[in-house]
């Protein structure tokens, strides 16, 4: 950790990046209380709590970020698996039926500040963005380092300062404003975002804690659970064909009855399923639950079976391996499910009994699957659930509980599908809270 140089009066520069670093470096004077007023704090330099500080500047105001690790930016450092997939392609009206059932939620932010704006802003700062398969926005360096560099650099050009290794432990409301209350630090503001992430990767530094703060505040959590991870199968029958994929294979959700259905990209792993489709579908996913994959993506069950019914008139001395191979399957998977449906993959068709054609026909519309347990939040990318969206203003991001209280990115609610949804939901919400801090300070200034 970079050290305070009385001297220079700033920390020495360290590795994190090319920019400077003196506006994140330790604070001076660790171990003795002291007491800084600001403006407006920000708890969280993610990519919600740094876009929200950038664009908050206004004349004179201070505005001080507060991260808990060593560095910003610890998680948005990892997304995309290093790339940074900052957002998605296509209307911005075609995101809403991507967060679940909170798209409508999102509306004012994502309109005010669309993917398109996204990728203006980032471009405007010298870092040129790319569109890879299936619509995915990445910089062009394929570097999430890059992004960072730019939000910090942005910050620093701003005025504003951001503050590490500042663990938060509690946030108590007073009559005029905020205290923030660090290890060492009891800083006070005015107004406040809380943009701390959700429970998803804790090793960067979201680990929850927004929540406490949030709640701490009058504010009520939804239910939290890893969302956009993979799921572990119980019994799991295809271990031998990890690494296998399915394009848009149709999934079923049951837990008791089909609760949902949704298409997407399935993978095979060594302990169940992953892949996009699983991990958009996962947000609804417990334990316990049954997992039903259809292996193929034209036929129902009945006209699967009129096809197979005509194959056996007109081809019964075909072997039934030789019949399915037809439906276009990787081999290794007709083979596989030919054994879990009781057939040898030797048989002839014409030998099919009753039950045998029915378990097959079962097994290629609706293979079933129970769920032994969702990966956690080590794994997931993340969370669902978050602060009540009920109780949060969609068109300012301002709590409507507490004045002065806002609230941005993966801190609420909010789960958006793979593929850049929810980088553009922390940025939006970020800026929309922003644009509503700066409306609050303009407004104050005219009176």
């Amino acid at each position: 950790m970079a050290k305070f140089d009385k001297r220079l009066g700033k920390c020495p520069d360290n590795n994190v990046g090319k920019v400077t670093r003196e506006r994140f470096c330790a604070a001076p004077e660790k171990g003795r209380q002291r007491h800084e007023v600001h403006d407006l704090i920000i708890v969280g330099a993610g990519p919600a709590g740094l876009f929200c500080a950038i664009n908050s500047r206004y004349k004179d105001k201070k505005i001080l970020v507060l991260e808990k690790k060593k560095s910003p930016g610890r998680k948005l450092l990892v997304s995309g698996s290093g790339h940074c997939n900052i957002t998605h392609d296509g209307d911005i009206r075609s995101f809403l039926g991507h967060y679940g059932d909170h798209g409508r939620f999102l509306r004012p932010a994502l309109l005010g500040f669309t993917n398109q704006d996204l990728v203006s802003f980032f471009e405007n700062k010298g870092l040129g963005t790319i569109l890879a398969e299936g619509g995915k926005i990445f910089p062009e360096s394929l570097r999430s380092r890059d992004v960072l560099d730019v939000l910090v650099r942005e910050c620093d050009a701003k005025d504003v300062h951001i503050r590490h290794d500042q663990n938060v432990k509690s946030i108590i409301r007073s009559k005029d404003g905020f205290e923030v209350v660090t290890e060492d630090y009891a800083y006070r503001s005015q107004l406040l975002v809380i943009a701390t992430g959700g429970r998803s990767y804790p090793a960067t530094g979201s680990d929850g804690a927004g929540y406490g703060f949030a709640r701490d505040l009058g504010h009520n959590i939804t239910d939290i659970g890893p969302a956009l991870t993979p799921v572990r199968i119980k019994d799991y029958p295809f271990l031998e064909l990890a690494g296998i994929s399915f394009p848009k294979m149709e999934i079923s959700l049951y837990r008791g009855k089909k609760i949902k259905e949704y298409r997407g990209d399935v993978l095979f792993t060594h302990q169940g399923l992953s892949g996009p489709g699983i991990l958009d579908l996962s947000r609804h996913i417990k334990a316990k639950d049954t997992l039903k994959l259809s292996f193929v993506q034209v036929k129902s069950r009945a006209e699967l079976e009129e096809w197979l019914l005509d194959k056996v008139k007109v081809d019964g001395a075909r072997g039934i391996k030789s019949i399915i191979a037809d439906l276009s399957l990787p081999n290794r998977v007709t083979t596989k499910i030919i054994e879990l449906s009781g057939i040898l993959p030797s048989m002839k068709c014409a030998h099919l009994t009753r039950d045998m054609r029915g378990n097959l026909l079962d097994n290629l519309t609706g293979f079933p699957m129970t769920v032994e347990a969702v990966e956690g939040f080590n794994v997931a990318m993340a969370t669902r659930g978050g602060v009540d969206l009920k109780e949060v203003n969609s068109k300012t991001m301002g709590s409507r509980l507490v004045d002065g209280l806002y609230l941005a990115g993966e801190v609420l609610d909010i789960d958006g599908d793979t593929g850049g949804y929810n980088l553009q939901a922390a940025f939006s919400t970020g800026m929309l809270a922003a644009k509503s801090i700066l409306q609050r300070w303009a407004k104050s200034v005219s009176l």
